[in-house]
């Protein structure tokens, strides 16, 4: 028998899961629709770039949940879905992927210190795209927030005698900050710029939105550790499968 919607809309979602910023970022657009069972929680949306489908709660049961989803073809291939933590093995016992990241996603609410070189971040003109792709092409190529993306409100950036050495990607969406695409050129790092213009940003975003949040994989132990010590320390482990 089809699973049906528990619910319909943002706003009982967001009322189910207390404002959680996940949440708030995911569920937009039109048509969200709710699921529930026992130990988990999952919602899918027409957002403005294509479908959605995310979730909370215990990763073996979100797993079983979106199964019954993909088998009612309420969930269709190369649709993203977003789930708690979960193995690879476990993973594919339950959905049929071509694709499986793990990552964290991290917010805060509260803005970090200033830092000395944030004076040096600048909003970046589309005429400044192919350099911004230079840089993520050296220090973030499998990064899926390129300049040709469209959830991409501003590219801002810090340049080095003339030359883009560091960019960011405002991808804010849904009343939620979110940074998207930090990277430094390889022949600039370790001289503070990933600290300057996330600070920057994140103080931005937080005077904007009251929060600010980003997501980043789980094997970057460097970038993990400066987003802590910048204050994203509330977190939550998450598997992204590209359904097949």
């Amino acid at each position: 028998m089809a699973l049906t919607p528990d619910f319909y809309g943002r706003d009982d979602l967001l009322a189910k899961l207390d404002d959680h910023p996940y949440a708030r970022l995911t569920a937009g657009g039109d048509d969200v629709r709710g699921y529930v069972l026992p130990g988990a929680l999952a919602w899918t949306s027409l957002g403005p770039w294509g479908p959605i489908a995310a979730s909370l709660g215990d990763a073996a049961a979100t797993a079983a949940l979106f199964s019954r989803l993909a088998a009612d073809r309420a969930l269709t291939a190369g649709t993203w879905v977003h789930l708690p933590r979960i193995g690879r093995a476990e993973a594919a016992a339950a959905l049929t992927a071509d694709a499986h990241d793990d990552w964290e996603y991290l917010w805060t609410a509260d803005a970090p210190a200033p830092h000395p070189g944030e004076a040096a971040v600048v909003a970046l003109d589309p005429g400044e795209h192919d350099a911004v792709a230079a840089v993520l092409d050296d220090a973030l190529p499998d990064s899926t927030s390129r300049p040709s993306d469209p959830r991409i409100r501003q590219w801002h950036g810090i340049r080095e005698h003339g030359r883009l050495v560091a960019v960011a990607g405002d991808r804010s969406l849904n009343g939620v900050g979110f940074l998207a695409g930090i990277a430094v050129a390889s022949t600039a790092q370790g001289r503070g710029h990933g600290a300057a213009i996330t600070t920057a940003l994140t103080r931005r975003l937080i005077a904007e939105f009251g929060v600010s949040s980003l997501g980043v994989m789980s094997d970057n132990t460097r970038a993990l550790t400066l987003y802590h010590r910048l204050g994203y320390t509330a977190a939550i482990p998450r598997t992204s499968l590209r359904l097949s």
